[in-house]
């Protein structure tokens, strides 16, 4: 979904933020106040001090040190992210939800343009939008939103202080855990096994479902160890525990939740989910309205037979899992298949994989993807998602590639802000989430797909990858135009037209069709390169390289003592001898003589961007043309258009675009 900015009342709305669908109800829960937020660096402890805090904490309130910080790991990854909470209100080492103390009353955001849909033959049809309201909170928050003021009952420590100091912070998670154990009739043990059932009850409350999947994460952790510097500086240190088992009866115990959550039925069968996920069924309506004009929010098909899934797209939701939740039951509204919540991971799932879901505002790409959503705020960099989160969702994404041969690489595990506009007009209004602050390296990672180096320096191709904490370009416009973002690590490079950091950023002539120069704006992506993706290069002076990118020779600063990229090789396109240039499409659409008669030609427009003599870019896929027909509620009158030609997908920018076979040769990056 677009990204935006949290805002209160007394802002001034401007164009330049941009809003997403779900933020539409912007009764969101949690609205992090970002500029409250202690700059990183400031007030830094010694490197050692937070490991010492775990072991104080554990000692004081009787829990074992490699629960405290198996926990802690899969909360935060260690991280104080300067005092600022979480998407869910957690703040500090130990997530300590304190989601009053986040919330900013905020007017409801408006509509986006993007018409998620995407297809001409059927336009979105949008529900008049009201004026905007102010947000109101439920009298009574979940007990997952509001373990920090529980955790200062039990420390005696002021609320203050468990947000923003980590020693405090991680003293209320210990007197968390130990309360949770105390509750369940178990003993303080010293064992890590016996402590199984209590931290499934501190990673979820009172549900059964994420709270197992929660505590089989951390049991994981613990066994696998870890060691890293925290944003802080902090070195911390979990050992290995290769042996260690949870205790069989609290483990069978909450197994009976899982074996509940995988039989129970969605609106098209049994849920899609992996095993070691929790994982609940909230459908989405395919219904109609307006007495029978209209209908929502996705359309039957009968996926992979009738078109085949190559594509997962990675979204946001601008909004509180609460919020989202209600939005996806409007069947005026659009939807997605999956949501993923912050505070413990949890899946929801809303729309059969075989169905389409209306989420990308590319309908090609809709036809042929799973889109999933993260309860998350792009623009609200230190509004963090949590290791949960990433941990259920790599998961997730691992279970559908599977399931669906979905290649787990950067071409085929799209985030809505490389999915390419339809026709030019449809460019500037494009989504933006994830944005500049989703780690893709380590979401990868997890995916047990690492970006590494496959070539050397005369591959032919490179893959992004700065160092998530060591990159910190400057972003503006996440709270007000023009206004720095908070200095946060992020995962995408700029992209400038010569060798040198004065140099003009590279311009996007469909991103800015009036001739505007790129912006450092966190919704501008005309001049970005994301970690993952592959370009081919174009030339090397120095520490720079550069690469082709929408139809240019584009430079990125890669020094060797610290690259930004891998180098990397594969297949790439280029134009055809003879061809000056050749177009670039958003969509893989069927030749004008495939189409029935019953089925309304679909223009195969091209998008402003044109690929010169002698350019190279690296090919993500090829496919055979079609194009979904369903402009109606009676799936009888639905079709699938099968056309000869064929595409080849090409990293051509920011996002990716469909180039027609007849225009270019595809060969070795390495030729």
């Amino acid at each position: 979904m677009r990204g935006s900015a949290p805002e209160d009342a007394s802002r001034t709305r401007h164009r330049v933020l941009r809003r997403s669908a779900t933020a539409v109800a912007a009764t969101a829960l949690l609205l992090p106040l970002v500029s409250a937020a202690p700059s990183a660096g400031a007030g830094k402890p010694p490197s050692g001090a937070l490991q010492r805090a775990f072991d104080a904490a554990a000692a004081r309130y009787h829990v074992p040190r490699s629960v405290l910080l198996g926990v802690s790991y899969l909360e935060s990854r260690w991280d104080g992210h300067a005092g600022a909470p979480s998407v869910s209100g957690g703040y500090g080492p130990m997530h300590l939800t304190d989601a009053r103390a986040a919330v900013a009353r905020t007017a409801e955001f408006s509509a986006d343009t993007e018409d998620a849909r995407g297809d001409a033959a059927r336009p979105l049809r949008r529900p008049p939008q009201t004026q905007a309201r102010q947000a109101v909170l439920p009298a009574q928050l979940p007990a997952r939103l509001r373990t920090l003021p529980r955790a200062a009952q039990l420390t005696g420590l002021p609320a203050a202080k468990l947000r923003t100091d980590q020693a405090a912070n991680v003293l209320g998670g210990a007197a968390l855990l130990a309360a949770a154990q105390r509750e369940l009739g178990l003993p303080a043990s010293s064992d890590p096994a016996q402590w199984y059932a209590a931290v499934a009850r501190y990673g979820s409350g009172d549900d059964a479902r994420s709270g197992a999947a929660f505590a089989r994460d951390v049991f994981d952790v613990m066994r696998q160890g870890q060691a890293r510097t925290t944003d802080a500086g902090q070195q911390v240190t979990l050992a290995a525990a290769p042996r260690l088992a949870a205790d069989t009866a609290q483990a069978q115990r909450l197994g009976g939740a899982t074996v509940q959550r995988a039989a129970a039925r969605g609106s098209g069968g049994a849920l899609e989910c992996p095993w070691s996920v929790a994982c609940e069924s909230w459908p989405a309506p395919y219904e109609q309205y307006d007495n029978g004009a209209n209908y929502g929010n996705h359309d039957l098909a009968d996926r992979p037979k009738d078109q085949r899934i190559d594509t997962i797209v990675i979204h946001d939701t601008e909004g509180s899992w609460e919020t989202t939740l209600r939005l996806i039951k409007d069947p005026t509204y659009v939807s997605w298949h999956y949501t993923v919540r912050s505070s413990d991971g949890l899946i929801a799932q809303h729309v059969p994989t075989k169905d389409v879901a209306w989420h990308a505002g590319n309908w090609y790409v809709n036809a042929h993807s799973i889109g999933i959503e993260h309860e998350g705020f792009l623009a609200a960099p230190d509004a963090w998602y949590t290791e949960a989160m990433y941990r259920t969702s790599a998961r997730l994404v691992k279970y559908l590639a599977g399931k669906y041969d979905i290649p787990l690489d950067r071409q085929h595990i799209l985030g809505h802000d490389n999915v390419p506009g339809t026709i030019p007009s449809t460019i500037p209004g494009m989504h933006t989430d994830p944005g500049p602050y989703w780690d893709w390296a380590h979401y990868f990672r997890l995916l047990g797909r690492p970006f590494t180096a496959t070539a050397g320096r005369h591959g032919g191709l490179v893959t992004i990858r700065p160092s998530y904490e060591g990159n910190r370009p400057v972003y503006t416009d996440c709270e007000k135009p023009g206004q720095p973002c908070a200095d946060h690590g992020s995962t995408a490079v700029r992209l400038h037209t010569a060798p040198s950091e004065d140099a003009p950023l590279i311009q996007d002539i469909g991103l800015h069709p009036g001739g505007a120069a790129t912006t450092t704006g966190v919704n501008d992506t005309g001049a970005r390169a994301t970690t993952g993706q592959q370009f081919a290069v174009a030339d090397r002076a120095g520490d720079w390289t550069a690469i082709w990118y929408l139809g240019q020779e584009a430079w990125f600063h890669n020094p060797r003592s610290h690259p930004t990229a891998v180098n990397a090789k594969g297949l790439v396109a280029t134009p055809k001898p003879g061809r000056t240039e050749i177009p670039v499409y958003g969509r893989a659409y069927p030749e004008q003589d495939a189409y029935p008669s019953q089925v309304p030609v679909q223009a195969v427009t091209p998008l402003p961007y044109k690929l010169l003599a002698g350019q190279e870019y690296a090919v993500g896929d090829r496919m055979r043309s079609d194009y979904f027909f369903s402009p109606t509620f009676d799936v009888s009158k639905h079709a699938v258009v099968r056309g000869h030609d064929v595409y080849y997908e090409i990293q051509v920018g920011h996002r990716v675009g469909y180039v027609r076979a007849a225009d270019v040769d595809v060969r070795s990056s390495q030729d």
